[in-house]
């Protein structure tokens, strides 16, 4: 008679494959010779302030559909008014304004022409 085993069946080497790694990402940047320190991400751009959009670094659905909303690398970008809490907050991109929440507009880089002026 052979031995009854307990325990159900092993995990294969892949139980922990999850969605997550399958996951893909769009990383779309623009050539540009602008030093480092002139760049920033929407999030530090203060209202009146411009950018132009250098790179988006979010999941490719997600990224698509903010080109498709104007966001496009080499684009101008303008930082408009935010909600009382400061999220979401207002871009105008392509003569529209778009409101993109805090985690989005973090994840899109932008160089500036000339340093940003500093207010007092």
């Amino acid at each position: 008679m052979g031995k009854k085993r307990r325990g159900g069946t092993k995990a294969g080497i892949d139980k922990y494959f999850r969605r997550a790694h399958t996951e893909s990402k769009m990383q779309l940047s623009g050539n540009s010779s602008v030093s480092e320190n002139l760049s920033a991400t929407l999030v530090d751009l203060r209202r009146g302030d411009a950018g132009i959009l250098d790179r988006i670094d979010l999941p490719t659905d997600d990224a698509r559909r903010l080109m498709e909303l104007g966001f496009l690398p080499g684009a101008r970008v303008t930082a408009g008014l935010s909600a009382p809490g400061g999220d979401p907050r207002v871009f105008q991109v392509d003569g529209s304004e778009i409101a993109l929440r805090r985690e989005t507009a973090k994840r899109l880089t932008v160089r500036f022409d000339h340093p940003p002026k500093k207010r007092n």
